[in-house]
């Protein structure tokens, strides 16, 4: 087994269940090429004995490497500096009592060294590319993948070369170009930048980043599952509501949850619920309806998940159902509305395609999918740093006014509402 690859024993294909050894595919298998996602495989029995509950207690790492069994990097690994990870899980109350539900937890996922969940695939990307002798990384992303990559890369001494669509947001397309990566700005669609930085990979021998194909990235994204079990202290939630791209992010979650309670670690695996935003859900229609998934195309403020050809929709399906939970979709203006009222409720800001799990609440809970006992948990993607024009959007303006006290005495007379606090 290489060495640089842990307790990995191989990977099997998510399409047509071929297995493979852990040196016998590099991202996706080779008989079914894109459509073939991998899964990674672990020698569970050595990883029970290195992953307990006392050993987890004792360890003084609060970042996601302390899972390092569980991930495909070798205990020898260089990493990069900063943590990742370990991020907190708050019990909202006032959001449970707004919702009439028993509890509702919110993973803060801003927390990390670039903002968002993506840094736990990108660190150990950046990672493993060292590990196989690459000195380039590509993706491909709608932003936040990107700045994430481009953040870790130059912790390893990496060169990113990036690929963004050309509606990529400005705010993280500045937090991209600080780090150094080298950015191409497509004149087309995030698909149409995932094509080309496939074949930069290919042409150049970069190392590829995408987590659409790559199975290793999944295995970063599935810490947040780890987390959430032992953080809870090992008492799950019932209900983990996740916003759904690439169904990477899902799928990884989902992973993470059920590698806990396969271990021994907990005593069940929650349900999970995927949101995709209405103008893009290609996922969201193929659970509903039974299909293959099909490309569509993608319009949503949401840019984090504005993907309308999802690489990893069989993974991400099979999560939910293997969970018995369900697929939602929310609008814009839902989206919006949320971003508002988690940041007035909760002091959390969201950005669009975080907040869309917030935003699916209502739907869920009046649908029936959540029940007003569950303990639900949501995934609080990155902040809303990421996205400033969503955000002036959604929380409106400020009042301009002459430099005087009278100018704001009148607007005061005006606007009744802004005088609930009476004068000193």
């Amino acid at each position: 087994m290489p060495s640089d690859l842990g307790l990995v024993t191989g990977f099997q294909c998510v399409s047509c269940g071929r297995e493979y050894p852990p040196d016998g595919a590099l991202y996706t298998c080779p008989s079914c090429g894109l459509d073939g996602i991998l899964d990674t495989r672990y020698d569970y029995d050595a990883v029970r004995r290195l992953l307990t509950r006392d050993r987890l207690e004792a360890d003084s790492r609060h970042s996601h490497w302390r899972y390092l069994p569980l991930l495909p990097i070798s205990e020898r690994a260089r990493l990069p500096l900063l943590p990742v990870g370990w991020t907190p899980i708050h019990d909202m109350t006032p959001l449970a009592q707004q919702f009439g539900l028993r509890a509702v937890y919110l993973k803060d996922e801003g927390r990390n060294p670039t903002a968002s969940l993506k840094d736990r695939a990108s660190s150990v990307g950046v990672v493993k590319a060292v590990q196989r002798g690459s000195s380039e990384i590509t993706c491909a992303s709608t932003g936040n993948a990107a700045s994430s990559l481009a953040g870790q890369a130059v912790q390893m001494g990496l060169r990113a070369y990036i690929f963004l669509p050309a509606k990529v947001s400005e705010s993280k397309l500045a937090q991209i170009l600080i780090y150094g990566a080298t950015v191409f700005k497509v004149r087309g669609t995030y698909e149409d930048a995932f094509r080309i930085s496939m074949a930069a990979a290919e042409r150049w021998g970069w190392y590829n980043r995408n987590s659409g194909i790559n199975p290793i990235l999944v295995e970063g994204k599935k810490t947040a599952g780890l987390e959430i079990a032992e953080q809870l202290r090992w008492e799950p939630p019932d209900v983990v509501v996740v916003p759904v791209g690439d169904g990477c992010t899902l799928a990884g979650i989902y992973k993470g949850l059920r590698e806990m309670n396969l271990l021994g670690l907990t005593s069940r695996t929650p349900r999970v619920i995927g949101v995709q935003a209405a103008g893009a859900s290609p996922i969201e229609k193929a659970f509903r309806t039974g299909t293959t998934m099909r490309a569509e195309p993608s319009q949503t403020i949401a840019d984090g998940i504005a993907v309308g050809m999802p690489r990893n929709w069989r993974k991400a399906l099979n999560a939910v159902r293997e969970s018995g939970g369900t697929f939602v979709t929310v609008s814009d203006d839902e989206i919006l509305d949320a971003m508002r009222m988690l940041a007035r409720v909760t002091g959390i800001w969201g950005e669009p395609a975080a907040v869309a799990c917030v935003a699916a609440l209502a739907h869920l809970v009046e649908r029936g999918d959540i029940g007003r006992s569950d303990r639900v948990l949501l995934m609080i993607t990155g902040t809303g740093l990421k996205d400033i024009p969503s955000t002036l959007r959604a929380a409106g303006g400020a009042l301009e006014i002459d430099p005087s006290l009278e100018a704001v005495e009148r607007i005061m007379a005006r606007e009744p509402h802004l005088a609930a606090r009476r004068d000193k």
